[in-house]
């Protein structure tokens, strides 16, 4: 009849190609009480596990300087190289930031991705969390705040009525 169609394969030629894997560990967006949606793993996971690979979004540096800087945009670019600016996509943009994260990650500058690996193993529905670096445009006492708000919340709600 005719040839069959192997465009849909994985046996992509293409040198410039990123194998996106899918999620194998399960991890959902939840709020949380101080810091706002999150990223939490259903499952326990092993330290060096790589639990997102983001795509990402370039700006040129004259675009970002026109437009980007001014939006809240400016509070998830990461520095690209040759001057560009990068939006992670995926859940890249919705790690919330720790002074001591479990999660590092690193620019893929030739795949044009953010890996995001665990630092230490993991417990079930603890946040993964980053660290933003120093230029932060809040004040970094959310973590303390967060602890000390849920131990109030078991301490009042160990009374009965």
């Amino acid at each position: 009849m005719g040839e069959k169609n192997n465009n849909n394969n994985n046996n992509n030629n293409d040198s410039n190609a990123v194998v996106m894997e899918q999620h194998k560990i399960e991890l959902e967006l939840r709020n949380h009480p101080i810091r706002g949606r999150g990223v939490f793993p259903k499952e326990s996971i092993k330290r060096n596990t790589v639990v997102e690979i983001s795509p990402v979004l370039l700006f040129s540096p004259d675009e970002y300087k026109a437009h980007g800087q001014y939006t809240v945009l400016d509070h998830y670019t990461y520095i690209w190289k040759e001057g560009q600016f990068a939006l992670a996509l995926g859940l890249g943009s919705m790690f919330n930031h720790a002074s001591s994260p479990n999660v590092g990650y690193y620019r893929d500058f030739e795949n044009n991705v953010i890996r995001y690996v665990t630092m230490r193993d993991i417990e079930p529905d603890e946040e993964l969390c980053i660290n933003y670096g120093s230029n932060l445009w809040f004040e970094d006492n959310a973590e303390e705040q967060a602890e000390s708000d849920l131990d109030q919340q078991e301490f009042l709600g160990s009374f009965e009525i």
